[in-house]
């Protein structure tokens, strides 16, 4: 189901924690928010809609593609850029890597190690920052 996008910087500067498979339902409602959210996302964090839990959703080919516990394993080519984020107003400078290795689990918490880049990888790691409590 859709939730309301949190604008509260207490709650998205808190770390999130690990998911499990019982919170499958905020999987669910994560994807439901970014589907309606589509227009002016690329991404969504679970702490976006007030769940302390490390589960993005990021748009893959225009696909929300769910990640939990993502984890970024390796790096390469740092680039500074702006972005900006639908928790926030305005638009931040911020420092991202062209090249990213992240290890995640799926909505069947299977284990996948991928890499991406570019605006994708840019992505990724804007919505692993919140899970860490990151705010740009």
């Amino acid at each position: 189901m859709e939730q309301k996008i949190i604008h509260d910087i207490t709650i998205l500067q808190t770390k999130s924690t690990l998911a499990t498979p019982k919170d499958i339902q905020i999987v669910n409602d994560l994807r439901d928010t970014f589907i309606a959210n589509a227009d002016k996302a690329a991404g969504l964090a679970a702490n976006m809609i007030g769940q302390n839990k490390q589960i993005i959703v990021i748009s893959f080919s225009q696909l929300p593609v769910i990640m939990i516990n993502p984890q970024i394993i390796s790096q390469s080519g740092a680039y500074e850029t702006q972005e900006g984020c639908l928790s926030l107003t305005g638009i931040r400078n911020t420092k991202r890597y062209q090249h990213i290795k992240v290890k995640y689990k799926d909505i069947n918490f299977k284990d996948h190690t991928d890499t991406f880049d570019d605006f994708i990888a840019q992505v990724i790691q804007h919505e692993i920052d919140h899970c860490n409590g990151i705010l740009i």
